[in-house]
């Protein structure tokens, strides 16, 4: 098993907690601020709080979920990669180069938010993710793509 392309897997797993622990760093005093009475709160989607707190404080608890959304389909791609033995060269390169674009996409929402911005770096890391699944397709599925 090639063990390189799991590195970028490992960064980007200790970012995600890395936002989760900025999202309450930033939450749990605004809520306090609100005055929300976290004993009675009740289970919801998030969203009875959006209305309360500060928009600021709302970016990094998005961008958290966003964390759990589209990279769960890089870690499986990447242990595809690395259990057929392909998980080093250029599909490491792309590989660093997703997590560096979500780091980025990160960065951006949780601070500034400007969608436009959002959506380059989001369509980026997409187009990594795409181009290591196709890496993934060639072995996994025997194609020869040599004219």
């Amino acid at each position: 098993m090639t063990q390189a392309i799991l590195q970028p897997v490992v960064v980007l797993l200790a970012w995600t907690m890395f936002m989760w622990a900025w999202m309450y760093v930033t939450r749990i005093p605004a809520m306090q601020q609100a005055k929300i009475d976290v004993a009675n709160l009740k289970g919801g989607t998030g969203k009875d709080l959006d209305a309360v707190l500060p928009q600021s404080v709302q970016w990094k608890a998005h961008n958290y979920n966003h964390l759990l959304d589209e990279p769960t389909i890089f870690y499986a791609v990447c242990i595809v990669l690395a259990i057929i033995g392909h998980g080093e060269g250029i599909n490491v390169a792309v590989a660093w180069l997703y997590v560096a674009l979500r780091i980025a996409h990160s960065l951006v929402q949780a601070t500034v938010n400007r969608v436009a911005v959002r959506f380059l770096l989001f369509a980026s890391s997409s187009m990594c993710l795409i181009v290591l699944i196709f890496h993934a397709a060639i072995p996994i599925f025997d194609l020869h793509l040599h004219g």
